[in-house]
């Protein structure tokens, strides 16, 4: 995540790596994801991939009324899975939980704004990049303390503790107060349990959009843009390969261009 989080759509790698957030099904399904090499070979033979997500960071991966699972990445990533003749699962985890899930086999992908670090690429396998995005660091309307980052020095701030977005507002020095998603974040500034969060902008205009009255504002914009892509164990160039070439075509026919407007008013899937 960024931000929670900069950072969920990619997949027999990514489908394959990340496309199986949901559950259920056989014995089989439930077993650990192969390891290094074998994992795209496990992933064709069995015509379906893992996806890592989080199901609860709206406009990337959440539940609409219906109760379906929606979102940026969630769609990406299941035009990825399309792309590599699979079908993608969806298993919903807590961010927080989410590398560690990778790391255990629980899901063969994320898909879940995941920012490409030099720490991450140490560990993980990365496709190219889906989304960029910038952060933005919100307080409540009344805070006149806090008006740049800087000021984040001892100040208390609402983050998903191992995202991105959280270790920004530790460089800033302020005190992390944990929690499971963004809209946790909102909830304790408004309250007062927190003064602030660095957050994805989208994240924040998608907020604003279903509770217009909320007591948040901006007070300043990331200058450099956070970008994430779907990451898999390391020795599986080959499963990369192939999610590379579908999210190439996904860029060259329109399609990850369609989804950025449809659930962020813009496009979010170019620099």
């Amino acid at each position: 995540m960024f931000g929670k989080k900069i950072f969920t759509g990619l997949l027999v790698t990514i489908v394959t790596a990340g496309f199986l957030a949901g559950c259920g099904g056989s014995a089989a399904k439930n077993q650990p994801v192969a390891k290094g090499g074998d994992l795209y070979s496990q992933i064709k033979s069995s015509k379906e991939t893992k996806i890592g997500t989080e199901g609860v960071y709206a406009p990337y991966s959440f539940h609409d009324e219906s109760g379906k699972l929606v979102g940026y990445d969630v769609e990406v990533a299941e035009q990825v899975a399309k792309k590599l003749g699979v079908k993608p699962v969806f298993v919903e985890t807590k961010w927080d939980a989410m590398i560690a899930g990778l790391d255990a086999g629980r899901f063969d992908v994320i898909a879940n704004q995941v920012a490409v670090t030099e720490e991450r690429k140490q560990k993980y396998e990365f496709s190219n990049p889906y989304i960029f995005i910038h952060g933005v660091l919100l307080t409540s309307k009344a805070n006149n303390q806090i008006k740049t980052f800087a000021d984040l020095k001892g100040k208390k701030a609402a983050q998903t503790l191992t995202s991105n977005w959280g270790k920004s507002a530790e460089k800033y020095g302020a005190t992390l107060v944990g929690v499971d998603g963004f809209e946790q974040s909102a909830e304790l500034i408004q309250a007062g349990r927190a003064d602030a969060t660095i957050n994805a902008e989208v994240a924040f205009l998608d907020y604003l959009k279903k509770k217009p009255n909320a007591d948040l504002k901006a007070v300043e914009t990331t200058k450099e843009a956070i970008v994430c892509a779907l990451p898999v164990k390391k020795g599986n160039a080959e499963l990369v390969k192939d999610i590379n070439k579908a999210l190439s075509e996904l860029q060259s026919d329109g399609t990850l261009t369609k989804l950025s407007l449809k659930y962020f008013g813009k496009d979010v899937s170019k620099n």
